[in-house]
């Protein structure tokens, strides 16, 4: 509602004045406004109420003269203005602060109503108020100006959750992520939105910046895991919080906008800055930059981190594994006393072209269905661990195996070409290897055998590239190779494929057993 009284001079009421003349917000070429979201839905406001020319109009008509910038312990902005023969204060603020620069008492009482009414209701609650001077201030301190003000009105505001943003919040849940919320707004309002959001459920608590203040560090560290929002917490406090859930051994992402920000996204393990709306101060230290200021976005990065974790593991296991298979061939064939089962040729063969492609072609994996249902790993945790290291050492001892199977059964049976075998075997068990480990839970058949097509193409590639250095006389004499019978390619297949499945069986009882523990 609008103060009824209107200043001498001005058409206008206090109220517009204050929306139309006490901000930040800058005119872009486009018409645009750029800004603080609030401040420039109160701009939008006057400008809708008064018409743009008369918005042009006012700013020049009543120039700032002076400002006292909006700070979090105030919670407000003054702004001066010539008026008449005097000079017209400004101040705009957090609904309270303002109530306590009321020289009528039953203003106060009039602003702590609707704020209390309408922050209950969600919305975020901006309290303006005046007075007129006949000359400009000696001393441009809050002290001195911001007191004795007369009421001019109160705006509320709602704004709006994203569609996205509920959904995000229970990803974040089910991923093993806590959403935090905090604020400067009113604890109601802060409340509200919190329970809209899912991000505040029964039996969490929430805590004022002026509760904050009074808890001692041992009770705050009590508690600072049940609490879910802050409401009214200056900058400082942002960072006591951060700190108490760091000190937790929590991986604390933080984000932020304005310049009083940046401690705190300094101070975070992932800090993220606002890419509209953020300054560049939070910009600068920052790790990531939203370029939508969408919380979705951050949702949708954890969700690219994982999947680029899990194939940088899936690389290093395949990698590893079939490097260990080459060394435990040729280091258990020397010490048994066989012959040399496979040629340097044929060992950069394997490494080049078995490993490179299938290897670079995980890099294009998608995420697993799960990726997001799984807790966080810790943050200390080698990428060996949850069973990638064990898998190395016992599939590429499985791998050397049944390549020296191969070459004992074809030393037995007296056949010329078994190095050749030995090599096709261990070559394709590593094409087999790498389509089991294109996930790390999922069978390849629920997966999808099409789901990764860069890595198909390659693994026909290579296959047809090996079958051409078996048959093609040129390839034969490079690589010391020689064509084999349809019976011995099939068996070089059929041994090959004993690696897969037992991939996809380790998938298997390693699931059952999860299930198993968490019934």
């Amino acid at each position: 509602f609008d103060a009824e009284a209107q200043l001498e001079g001005s058409a206008l009421s206090p109220f517009l004045l204050g929306m139309a003349l006490n901000h930040d917000v800058r005119s872009l070429p486009d018409q645009n406004l750029l800004g603080d979201p609030t401040e420039v839905a109160l701009v939008e406001h006057a400008i809708h109420r008064i018409g743009e020319r008369a918005f042009a109009q006012l700013e020049t008509q009543y120039p700032r003269a002076a400002e006292i910038p909006f700070d979090s312990e105030r919670k407000c902005m003054t702004s001066i203005h010539p008026f008449g023969e005097g000079y017209l204060i400004l101040t705009k603020g957090a609904a309270e602060s303002l109530a306590r620069m009321m020289h009528h008492p039953e203003h106060r009482v009039q602003i702590e109503k609707y704020n209390d009414l309408w922050s209950a209701q969600g919305m975020r609650v901006v309290g303006f108020a005046y007075a007129v001077i006949p000359a400009f201030p000696a001393h441009l301190t809050p002290e001195a100006i911001e007191k004795e003000l007369h009421f001019a009105g109160i705006a509320g505001m709602i704004d709006p959750p994203r569609e996205e943003a509920r959904a995000s919040i229970e990803a974040c849940k089910q991923a093993g992520i806590v959403p935090v919320m905090i604020t400067g707004d009113h604890p109601a309002t802060a409340k509200y939105i919190a329970a809209q959001l899912g991000i505040l459920e029964e039996g969490d608590l929430v805590m004022t910046g002026s509760e904050l203040q009074q808890t001692d560090n041992d009770t705050l560290s009590e508690k600072i895991e049940r609490i879910r929002v802050y409401a009214r917490v200056n900058p400082e406090q942002k960072l006591r919080i951060l700190q108490a859930l760091q000190a937790k051994g929590h991986f604390v992402a933080m984000t932020g906008d304005g310049v009083n920000d940046a401690p705190s996204l300094r101070a975070a393990n992932i800090g993220v800055a606002m890419g509209i709306n953020g300054t560049d101060v939070t910009k600068e230290v920052a790790d990531m930059i939203l370029l939508d200021d969408n919380f979705a976005t951050i949702v949708r990065a954890v969700k690219e981190g994982r999947r680029i974790y899990d194939n940088v593991r899936k690389f290093v296991k395949y990698i590893m594994t079939c490097n260990g298979a080459e060394l435990w061939t040729i280091m258990v064939a020397t010490f048994a006393g066989l012959p040399v089962p496979l040629l340097p040729i044929h060992i950069l063969w394997i490494n080049l072209v078995t490993d490179g492609l299938p290897g670079l072609a995980l890099a294009n994996e998608k995420a697993d269905r799960d990726t997001m249902q799984r807790p966080p790993r810790k943050s200390g945790e080698s990428i060996f661990a949850d069973g990638l290291g064990l898998h190395i050492i016992r599939i590429g001892i499985l791998m050397a195996l049944i390549a020296l199977g191969t070459q004992w059964w074809g030393l037995h049976n007296d056949i010329p070409h078994w190095q050749t075998m030995v090599f096709t075997v261990l070559a394709l068990s590593q094409l087999g290897h790498v389509l089991a480990i294109r996930s790390e839970r999922t069978l390849l058949y629920k997966q999808g055998l099409f789901s990764n097509k860069p890595m198909i193409i390659t693994i026909v590639l290579t296959v047809a590239l090996q079958i051409a250095i078996l048959y093609v006389p040129a390839a034969n004499a490079i690589f010391h190779t020689q064509p084999l019978t349809w019976t011995e390619l099939a068996l070089c297949f059929g041994l090959s494929a004993i690696v897969f499945h037992a991939v996809e069986l380790e998938k298997y009882i390693r699931k059952r057993r999860q299930r198993t523990t968490k019934s």
